[in-house]
């Protein structure tokens, strides 16, 4: 399911208009990742939390020439399932 096919489910299934459906969608996407972009984390208790983790600096190798490369540290968003997600898919 992309972006799209999300929005016009949710515009049926709670019979409002897409447009409407896609502005929702929208903020709720964008408040996700301002909240994580300034370090928060979004806990969305039966679903899961949304959070900024730090990847350290590590030594990779560059695979045409394999070369060694420092590739620096830096904040990478993550989602941590919760157990009523975790239970439904499985």
């Amino acid at each position: 399911m992309n972006k799209g096919e999300l929005i016009e489910r949710i515009a049926r299934e709670q019979k409002i208009t897409k447009k409407k459906a896609a502005e929702v969608v929208d903020s709720v996407l964008s408040t996700i990742v301002s909240s994580v972009k300034k370090g928060d984390e979004v806990r969305l208790v039966g679903f899961g939390t949304f959070y900024r983790a730090k990847r350290n600096a590590r030594t990779g190798v560059n695979p045409q020439t394999g070369a060694r490369m420092k590739i620096p540290a830096k904040k990478v968003p993550k989602f941590r399932a919760g157990a009523a997600f975790k239970s439904a898919v499985s």
